[in-house]
C-alpha cells in the first residue's frame, strides 16, 4: 500500500488542562481531496492548526509524518517548508493592499535589495489564471473585491508557496450557492493538476461531491474513515458518525395551528443608501403572522439584510421611507434599542463582527440586550446573571465548561448558540433570523431548527433569511423571494414547491 502523504498518529492536545484531541489518527493520500467533518467543537480546526504549525510540537503529543518521515513543526514556517499551506475561515488578506501585494506578502520577489513589482504582477496574473481568477486585476485593492473573489486571491496566495497540500477551513461558509459551486469545481481542477487538498466543511452535499475520502471527528476522537467506494459514503451515515445518533428527518414537522394575528407588517418600504444615493429596496410589502415562519430568499445583493436592518432600527443610517406596523399599530423605530423594546430581535448573519463581544464571557453576551432584567437600582446581580446563562447553557446544549468562558474560545456553532440565547433572553415576539445556521454543523443546525419550531409553537413570529434553499423549503410556512431590492414573488404555500421554481424568481 502507498505511504500516505500526511499521516497523524495518536495525536493529543489540551488547552489549560482540558483535553480536546484524544489519540487522533488521520491520513491523507497523495493527489486526493480528503474531507474532515464533525460537529463544531469536534477538534477539526485544532487538528489543522497543529498540521500547519500554529500549535508547535511541544504543545501536543503524538506523531506527524510527511511521506512516511516523522516531522516536528515548531512554527508555521516549518510546516510551509514541508509543503503545507492553509486557508482559514476568516480570510487573512490585508484589505488596503493590492492583490499582488497580498499574494506575495511575507515572501516577496526581490531584485537585489528591493521588491521586484513587475515580476510580482506577472506571477500574480499566472497564479490567478491557475485558479480561474482571470477577471481579477493584480493591481486592484483587496477591499474592492467580493468575498468570493477574495477567496480566489487567498488560494492564489497559498499556491504562490508551491505547496504539496492545500488545507481549506470552511471555504464556502460565506459564499452563495453558485459561488460555492464554482469554488468546488476549482478544487476538483486543482486536484486534476496534482494538488492534494484537505477540506473542512459542514455542507455535506459539498463533501460528497468532491471527497475521495472522509475522516469523521467527534468530541476530539477519530470515529470513522470512509472512502468513496464505501457503502457508508452517504449523508445519513456521515451524520450518524458526526452526532452519535441517527437524524432521519432534519427538518421538524410544521405546526398546523393557524393564527390570524399579524405581528409584523411592512408597507411600501423604500431604502436609499445615503453615501451613494443608490436605491437598495423598492416598494417592499410583506407581513408575518403570529406563530408563522416566513422565509426570505434571494441571491447576494438582493437586499435581504438591508430589509432586516431597516426594520430593526436602521443602525446603518439608510434613508428609509415606508410604514411598519406591529400588531396592527403603526410605529416609528429609530434605533435598535427601540426595536428591542418593541419586541423585535435581529440575529445578525455576522456573529463575530456584529453579534457577539468575543473578548467577553458567555454570560455577559447573553444578558447584554436586557441588563434591566438582571439589575436592581442600576447594579447587575451577577449571581442572577450566572443562573440565567446556565439555563441557556443547558437548554441549547452549549458546549462550554461554564458560563464564564470567553466567547472567542468557542467553536463557530457554539458561538451561534450563544447568539441565539442572547435573542431568547430578550423575549421578543418577532425574530428576524439572518443566516442562523451559517458555518455550523448538522447537529447544531438540527438543534436550531427544532428551536425555530418551538418558537413558532409558542406563537412567535419568525422572519427567516437564508441562502440555503433546502432550509427555506424545510422550515417556512410562506416564502418571499427577493431580487435586486424588490420582492419578485410570494409563495403562499410550500407544498410541492421546488428549489428550481424559487430560484427562477431570484434570478429574473
Amino acid at each position: 500500500m502507498d505511504t500516505p502523504l500526511i499521516e497523524v498518529v495518536n495525536l493529543n492536545k489540551s488547552f489549560s488542562g482540558v483535553q480536546v484531541l484524544f489519540n487522533v489518527n488521520f491520513k491523507v493520500r497523495r493527489n486526493e481531496i480528503h474531507c474532515l467533518v464533525g460537529e463544531n467543537g469536534a477538534g477539526k480546526s485544532t487538528l489543522m492548526k497543529i498540521l500547519s504549525g500554529v500549535y508547535p510540537y511541544h504543545e501536543y503529543t503524538g506523531e506527524i509524518k510527511i511521506e512516511g518521515k516523522p516531522v516536528k513543526f515548531h512554527n508555521i514556517y516549518d510546516s510551509e517548508k514541508e509543503g503545507i499551506a492553509i486557508i482559514y475561515q476568516e480570510l487573512s488578506l490585508v484589505p488596503e493592499l493590492t492583490v499582488y501585494e497580498n499574494i506575495f506578502l511575507g515572501h516577496e520577489i526581490t531584485n537585489g535589495i528591493s521588491i521586484d513589482v513587475s515580476r510580482e504582477i506577472i506571477e500574480s496574473k499566472k497564479l490567478l489564471e491557475m485558479v480561474k481568477g482571470e477577471s481579477i486585476s493584480p493591481m486592484a485593492k483587496v477591499k474592492e473585491l467580493s468575498i468570493s473573489l477574495q477567496q480566489i486571491v487567498e488560494i492564489a496566495k497559498a499556491l504562490s508557496k508551491n505547496p504539496k497540500v492545500l488545507i481549506l477551513d470552511e471555504p464556502t461558509s460565506s459564499l452563495s450557492e453558485t459561488e460555492s459551486e464554482n469554488l468546488l469545481n476549482l478544487l476538483l481542477e486543482l486536484k486534476r493538476k496534482g494538488m492534494t487538498i484537505i477540506l473542512i466543511s459542514h455542507r455535506l452535499k459539498e463533501v460528497l461531491k468532491v471527497a475521495d475520502s472522509i475522516t469523521v471527528l467527534r468530541d476530539g476522537h477519530t470515529v470513522k474513515y470512509i472512502e468513496r467506494e464505501s457503502k457508508e459514503f452517504n449523508e445519513n451515515s456521515i451524520i450518524k458518525y458526526m452526532v452519535g445518533r441517527e437524524i432521519k428527518e432534519i427538518y421538524p414537522p410544521r405546526i398546523r395551528e393557524e393564527y390570524n394575528d399579524v405581528y409584523l407588517e411592512v408597507k411600501n418600504l423604500n431604502v436609499i443608501r445615503p453615501d451613494t444615493g443608490k436605491k437598495i429596496l423598492s416598494n417592499i410589502n410583506l407581513f408575518v403572522k403570529k406563530g408563522e415562519v416566513v422565509g426570505i430568499f434571494g441571491l447576494i445583493g438582493a437586499g435581504r439584510t438591508e430589509l432586516a436592518l431597516s426594520i430593526f432600527g436602521n443602525p446603518y443610517g439608510f434613508i428609509v421611507n415606508g410604514e411598519i406596523y406591529l400588531k396592527g399599530k403603526k410605529v416609528k423605530i429609530s434605533s435598535t434599542e427601540e426595536a428591542i423594546r418593541h419586541g423585535i430581535f435581529y440575529l445578525t448573519e455576522d456573529r463575530k463582527e456584529k453579534g457577539l463581544i468575543l473578548i467577553e464571557s458567555i454570560r455577559k453576551n447573553i444578558t447584554l440586550p436586557r441588563l434591566d432584567k438582571i439589575s436592581a437600582n442600576g447594579i447587575i446581580d451577577e449571581q442572577k446573571e450566572i443562573v440565567v446563562a446556565s439555563e441557556f447553557l443547558n437548554k441549547l446544549r452549549i458546549k462550554a465548561r461554564h458560563v464564564n468562558v470567553r466567547v472567542s474560545t468557542l467553536s463557530g456553532g457554539t458561538q451561534q448558540k450563544v447568539l441565539v440565547s442572547k435573542s431568547l433572553f430578550s423575549e421578543p415576539d418577532i425574530f428576524i433570523m439572518d443566516e442562523p445556521t451559517r458555518g455550523i454543523d448538522v447537529g447544531a443546525k438540527f438543534d436550531i431548527y427544532n428551536l425555530i419550531r418551538e418558537l413558532s409553537r409558542e406563537g412567535k413570529a419568525i422572519m427567516l433569511i437564508s441562502s440555503e434553499l433546502p432550509e427555506i423549503l424545510g422550515l417556512s410556512d410562506r416564502i418571499y423571494v427577493m431580487g435586486k431590492g424588490r420582492i419578485t414573488k410570494e409563495f403562499t404555500s410550500v407544498e410541492n414547491l421546488t428549489q428550481e421554481e424559487i430560484m427562477k424568481y431570484a434570478i429574473d
